[in-house]
């Protein structure tokens, strides 16, 4: 993917160039440190082995130890997984969490493996990334295609090795040390960003018109929790399509639909339309929640909105930003908008290693802080600056990073 498409590449670029680093640091600060691919030996239900290819890519841990999940997706590879690492870097440092950025996955379609083939796979995967990985070192998470229950496995299969270790992964079910809020963690954080896009874009939250593509865990959130401040969801969608109601979709019922059937598709409320109908509707606040490059140069003429949120990780191509900064939507970028999941995993790291476990409303709270303060900063610098979001966001991010760069280099 090249720099134009990519905007994570475009972005840092343009940040390193506001902010007159130096090449060798800009280079220093871009180049992964550790970059690992495994083979993953298993044994399917059949009695045959099978090896796939899994990946662990460390890509900065001057603030701290990596951090990053790990996926099981046909389409991952080294390429997506350095990119996605690299995000976690600029996405940890924006919230100011003590982290590097990290990620890792295995290249396959999980669904056409059972459950007990799943574990062993993750077991295996687990123990082959195991020299690089550690407490202090690099703490994994879930992500595509990956849940608490991999977490759990991850976890047992390090404790073996290393003694007892909850702090090693978060992401976990409950019982095994997992924080409360932090299902939910990601669509409240983009709630909460929406929000305050809100009062300074200086549009009425109350009866606001949203429209959300993507109705997973991050998008189902996110609706119900603008639902709950008064906006008003007129469309969503997933891959059956979407729905679209122009008096506003009925969201609680929705989201406990989507939940008991993990679709939408049957809901009897609301006009079918396709996705590419979805993201030409005219509304306040669109909010890709979906996979990545949504909006390109093939549909970027045909929106019809304020403001995009990006709740996915790169829902918006480089040349399209640029595109969108000239018409004058703005965007708030991935890394602010979807880093409510990371914040409250690093929660959930400190509860581990405190062994004191915090209650929801304590979690909200924290988590409501650190997304209003990164929100602000971000804003004034695009106020004093005159840059997008992105860029703005971007440029703190890698600020701070340079900032402990040359005090640990000296």
């Amino acid at each position: 993917m090249s720099s134009s498409t990519n905007p994570t590449s475009a972005a840092y670029k343009q940040a390193v160039a506001k902010l007159g680093m130096k090449p060798n640091i800009a280079k220093a600060l871009e180049i992964p440190d550790r970059e690992l691919t495994v083979e993953v030996p298993f044994r399917r239900d059949n009695g045959e082995v099978e090896s796939v290819i899994g990946f662990r890519v460390q890509h900065n841990n001057t603030r701290g130890p990596f951090k990053g999940g790990i996926r099981y997706h046909q389409h991952v590879d080294i390429q997506e997984v350095r990119s996605l690492a690299t995000l976690m870097t600029w996405k940890t440092s924006l919230l100011d969490i003590p982290y590097g950025g990290g990620k890792g996955g295995i290249g396959i379609d999980p669904s056409k493996y059972s459950k007990t083939e799943l574990e062993r796979m993750s077991r295996r995967f687990f123990r082959a990334i195991d020299p690089i990985i550690g407490v202090n070192v690099d703490i994994p998470a879930p992500d595509v295609n990956t849940n608490a229950q991999v977490m759990s496995w991850f976890m047992d299969e390090y404790s073996q090795l290393h003694g007892y270790s909850p702090a090693i992964v978060t992401g976990k079910p409950l019982e095994l040390g997992g924080s409360e809020g932090r299902e939910a963690a990601t669509g409240r954080g983009t709630a909460i960003i929406t929000r305050e896009t809100a009062e300074k874009w200086e549009i009425d939250l109350q009866g606001a018109q949203i429209v959300v593509q993507g109705f997973g865990n991050v998008g189902s959130y996110a609706a119900k929790f603008l639902h709950e401040y008064g906006c008003k969801i007129i469309a969503v969608s997933d891959v059956s399509g979407g729905l679209y109601d122009p008096d506003g979709l009925d969201i609680p019922t929705l989201f406990e639909y989507n939940y008991k059937h993990r679709t939408i598709d049957g809901f009897e409320q609301g006009k079918k339309i396709t996705n590419e109908e979805l993201l030409a509707l005219e509304c306040d606040f669109l909010i890709p929640a979906a996979l990545g490059s949504a909006i390109n140069e093939q549909n970027v003429d045909k929106l019809n909105c304020k403001v995009i949120i990006e709740a996915a990780n790169g829902p918006v191509t480089g040349d399209a930003a640029n595109k969108l900064w000239d018409k004058k939507i703005g965007i708030i970028p991935d890394i602010l908008t979807n880093a409510g999941g990371v914040t409250v995993s690093y929660f959930e790291w400190v509860q581990n290693l405190q062994q004191f476990k915090w209650d929801e409303e304590d979690v909200n709270a924290k988590l409501e802080n650190k997304m209003v303060k990164a929100f602000n900063e971000v804003y004034a610098l695009k106020k004093e600056k005159n840059v997008p979001m992105r860029i703005a966001s971007f440029m703190v991010a890698i600020d701070r990073v340079q900032t402990a760069y040359n005090l640990r280099e000296g």
